[in-house]
């Protein structure tokens, strides 16, 4: 019985085919991609060369990739002559820009993710400050720099210093943040600093996480009469001058500093009473802003007696004398007549608008 014939290698029941060309291939992807549509068409019209040359399929391939490339190559030219390129360029910028941080503008209301304005973070909701809501942004700037991501620690105390400094000008009444309010931002991440996003945004928020507030903690110019505007615009002078307080508590840890505080305090009352002098006043609101600007002159000497002591003791005294003609509750029968808030925050609350001593 006759056996079966192996397949024995050099054996071919049929001929083999040529082979395709390879540049006729990569011209036809570069061509379809378009990516570098330059070395496309350099590509096929090489290998419509070695087609030729050496017997090789891929001549359609090798033709439509020169075509495919051409095209590409007449369309990147146009581009570039039009400014296309740069506003492809600046497209594909604000679109990682976007999808990187959280853009929201003054007086927008939003809802955080989980209610969480910790961490990191790609989208918030905006909402209508009427209802319930996480947080409230209430400014914006933008970082300087050029270089490399400068890191968290700098991210973070850049942003708090000006979000603080900033505050006032939205919510102009401190008395009327609640203490459970709080100053948050949202400030860039290292990839998106990357991308050119270089914005901070600040926030109010609830302390306790997962807290919610409902209507708007705005009160500026927009919404306040003119008298309410100068007697606030007038307490901020003071209020910038108590808060650059040295870091030691006590006057004999650093007295030097201590006294360059004291005369800090002492311009900030000058300039106060000057200002509330200077403002035509109603009525009703005359005499109380008078006997107001009387305390502060009589503050201003004992703060400035506190600059000159001699000793620790010496300023303690006047210091002491001082932060008593200034306590906050001499200031709640203007604020009632102005029709302003006329609870004074508690010194040490953890919210905004209590962590510092505003008349």
């Amino acid at each position: 019985m006759p056996g079966y014939r192996p397949w024995t290698q050099g054996y071919r029941p049929h001929n083999a085919p040529a082979p395709v060309n390879g540049l006729a291939i990569a011209s036809l992807v570069l061509g379809v991609l378009c990516f570098v549509p330059g070395v496309g068409l350099v590509l096929g019209l090489t290998g419509l060369r070695q087609i030729r040359r050496r017997g090789e399929r891929g001549t359609g391939l090798a033709v439509g990739g020169a075509v495919l490339s051409g095209v590409g190559l007449l369309l990147w030219a146009l581009l570039f002559a039009t400014g296309g390129v740069s506003a492809l360029w600046h497209g594909i910028r604000e679109g990682a820009r976007d999808g990187a941080s959280v853009s929201l503008t003054e007086g927008q209301c939003f809802n955080a993710p989980g209610g969480a304005l910790t961490g990191v973070t790609y989208d918030v909701d905006t909402v209508p400050c009427t209802g319930v809501h996480d947080g409230e942004a209430f400014a914006s700037f933008r970082l300087p720099g050029r270089g490399p991501y400068p890191g968290d620690d700098v991210v973070t105390d850049t942003a708090d210093e000006r979000c603080q400094a900033l505050r006032d000008g939205y919510a102009m009444d401190g008395w009327a943040v609640p203490a459970y309010v709080e100053v948050y931002f949202l400030t860039p991440t290292e990839d998106s600093w990357a991308a050119g996003d270089r914005e901070v945004t600040c926030v109010f928020g609830h302390t306790d996480e997962g807290g919610e507030l409902t209507g708007s903690l705005r009160n500026d110019e927009t919404d306040l009469d003119a008298d309410q505007v100068a007697y606030l615009k007038a307490a901020h002078v003071l209020n910038a001058a108590l808060e650059t307080a040295p870091g030691e508590e006590y006057a004999e840890d650093d007295l030097a500093g201590h006294k360059a505080w004291a005369g800090r305090v002492a311009a900030a009352l000058g300039e106060q009473a000057r200002m509330l002098r200077a403002h035509s006043w109603p009525d009703e609101t005359a005499g109380p802003v008078a006997a107001l600007a009387a305390d502060l002159d009589k503050a201003r000497a004992e703060w400035a007696k506190a600059a000159g002591a001699g000793d620790a003791d010496g300023f303690t005294a006047h210091y002491e004398n001082g932060l008593d003609l200034i306590d906050p509750v001499r200031t709640v029968i203007v604020r009632s007549v102005l029709g302003l808030a006329t609870t004074p925050p508690t010194a040490g609350d953890a919210g905004g608008s209590g962590s510092r001593m505003q008349v």
